[in-house]
């Protein structure tokens, strides 16, 4: 049971740490390298973690300032919306349950 816990903290601290790697604000986009659609989905899907992190420290942003216009505002919608499709999920075991 202690190694199966181990295991799990040891998954999601390194998840974690990948995670922060590509915060929006990290100093990687630029105005000539603007960030672009996949960078708004990815962006959208860590949006949790980066509100935690803009917290604590000023660098840290949700949303990239610097980014490419439409495309980044799109992937970013379309990914906070989603959820990894978890809305969807939940909604279908509610639904075959009634």
């Amino acid at each position: 049971m202690k190694r199966k816990l181990l295991r799990k903290l040891l998954f999601l601290s390194m998840f974690m740490f990948f995670v922060t790697g590509c915060i929006p604000g990290d100093g990687s986009a630029s105005p000539s390298d603007p960030s672009g659609f996949f960078s708004g989905i990815w962006h959208g899907w860590i949006a949790p973690v980066s509100l935690i992190m803009s917290l604590f420290s000023d660098n840290i942003r949700i949303y990239e300032y610097i980014n490419s216009g439409w495309w980044y505002d799109f992937g970013y919608y379309m990914a906070v919306i989603s959820g990894f499709g978890g809305l969807s999920f939940i909604r279908r075991k509610k639904f075959k349950r009634e």
